[in-house]
């Protein structure tokens, strides 16, 4: 294990804003960290060819430079789903080729934190869909739940979905999509209570926050893994913030 998946319950949850609070969280630590969104569509065309805007935060964000192609392998250009945009740009996209870009990262940092695209089931070919990465790459997944109505219902289709493919999930965090939620603390109860992974975090809606905003809310070394594959993030305690931010989930442990 040299990283983490980050999924969501749905396109729109604040998954590259948990990445890079998660990445921040993690260098305070003095853990090299890199970032990669394998696939992306709704990228824009520049003289380097297409770039995606959250792929290139991501790569910001890195303890060290990395090649864009790296970071993201599969970049297209329509702001659609991206097996239809694979399929109109004749492209096959490749677990191998994942993989070899993943690898190579790898190599490069303690840990890569690697982010999915729209939800857990989005297809990217006939018979490829995003939940076949983390499987293929031998990650544990992290599950981002956009706090809103509905959400309990998304979360615990996902958590069951990722549970049946085989795929450890190390733990969950709330973003808050809508500050005027009502039962935001009984929602929160209630996804503590029936999702079997430690929450690491309640984010709240603020605007403007940045990474190093984001990681404050973040504890990383509540992370669920063997304790051989835990022990470099488990080497600090939570920031008085941060535990704030744990307190937050109501009847959490």
């Amino acid at each position: 294990m040299s990283g983490f998946f980050l999924t969501g319950t749905d396109t729109g949850c604040g998954k590259t804003e948990i990445s890079l609070g998660l990445m921040a969280a993690l260098q305070a630590k003095g853990i090299t960290t890199l970032g990669m969104k394998p696939v992306a569509s709704g990228c824009e065309r520049g003289p380097d060819g297409l770039r995606n805007g959250d792929a290139s935060r991501l790569l910001a964000q890195g303890s060290s430079k990395a090649p864009y192609g790296l970071v993201n392998p599969y970049a297209f250009e329509p702001p659609i789903a991206p097996h239809i945009a694979a399929g109109e740009a004749g492209v096959d996209i490749q677990l191998a080729t994942i993989k070899r870009a993943y690898q190579t990262l790898a190599h490069e940092a303690n840990l890569v934190v690697v982010e999915g695209v729209g939800g857990w089931r989005v297809p990217l070919g006939s018979s490829l869909f995003v939940s076949d990465i983390p499987k293929a790459l031998g990650l544990p997944v992290l599950l981002v739940v956009g706090l809103k109505l509905g959400c309990i219902n998304h979360t615990l289709l996902t958590v069951e979905s990722i549970r049946a493919t085989g795929t450890v999930l190390a733990g969950w965090v709330a973003n808050e999509m809508d500050p005027g939620m009502l039962a935001r603390d009984a929602n929160l109860a209630t996804l503590a209570a029936l999702i079997e992974a430690p929450c690491l975090g309640v984010v709240p809606w603020v605007e403007g926050q940045g990474p190093d905003d984001v990681a404050g809310y973040l504890n990383p070394e509540l992370i669920d893994l063997p304790q051989n594959q835990a022990s470099k993030i488990r080497t600090s305690q939570p920031r008085a913030r941060r535990k704030r931010a744990q307190a937050d989930v109501v009847g959490y442990p």
